[in-house]
């Protein structure tokens, strides 16, 4: 299977269980994309840019296939909220901070949140909901091409083999990054896995055609 799979809920929904997931089904997979290359060498992407740049990657790679990822609000918004409280002074910050590309997609989704925002529920399901209801709508029509799924649901990873015309030995998702962490992806060694950046280093533009 050549065409790219893209993974394109919002953080804290899966995103880690899902890549570790497609290592073991056989796929090329980055957990992040922050250089041409790593768009060249993967097949399966996931969480910062691409939840926030699907429509254009749909137009970059015809017949790929794209994954939401849902998650329950009372598991989804403690998660994101101390995520966010983390990454607050990093995102803000004019003088440095987070890569470009961190910073665009996270303003974008959640706004140049306060911290007292961020102890909002209302505020962070209302950014969820948006960028839910957006995807959705965006692949209305395209059953082929779309797939939403709560990786916390029994039946959901048949319902992805299912999706790719796969088949496996394999029955579920693993659960990792349990409690508020954030780094499984790292401590993964598989000889799929691809690199999000070149030795620490980002392009500019990530995209092949830019």
């Amino acid at each position: 299977m050549s065409e790219r799979i893209f993974i394109i809920g919002l953080p804290r929904t899966g995103t880690t269980s899902v890549c570790h997931a497609f290592l073991q089904l056989g796929f090329s997979c980055a957990h992040t994309a922050y250089t041409k290359q790593c768009f060249n060498q993967a097949q399966v992407i996931a969480d910062t840019p691409i939840f926030n740049d699907y429509e254009y990657l749909d137009s970059l790679y015809p017949g790929a296939k794209f994954i939401y990822l849902e998650r329950e609000a009372d598991k989804w918004l403690p998660s994101i909220r101390q995520l966010l409280l983390r990454m607050h002074t990093n995102l803000m910050r004019a003088d440095g901070g987070f890569n470009p590309h961190i910073k665009r997609c996270y303003l974008h989704t959640f706004g140049r949140f306060s911290v007292d925002k961020l102890h909002s529920d209302a505020y962070l399901q209302q950014c969820y909901e948006q960028h839910k209801s957006a995807a959705h709508n965006y692949f209305a029509k395209r059953t082929a091409d779309f797939l939403s799924i709560d990786i916390a649901h029994p039946n959901s990873f048949n319902q992805l083999c299912d999706f790719l015309q796969l088949q496996t030995e394999l029955t579920e998702f693993e659960k990792m990054n349990i409690g508020g962490k954030v780094t499984a992806w790292n401590a993964i060694k598989h000889p799929l896995k691809v690199a999000s950046t070149a030795n620490g280093k980002i392009d500019k533009y990530l995209y092949p055609s830019s």
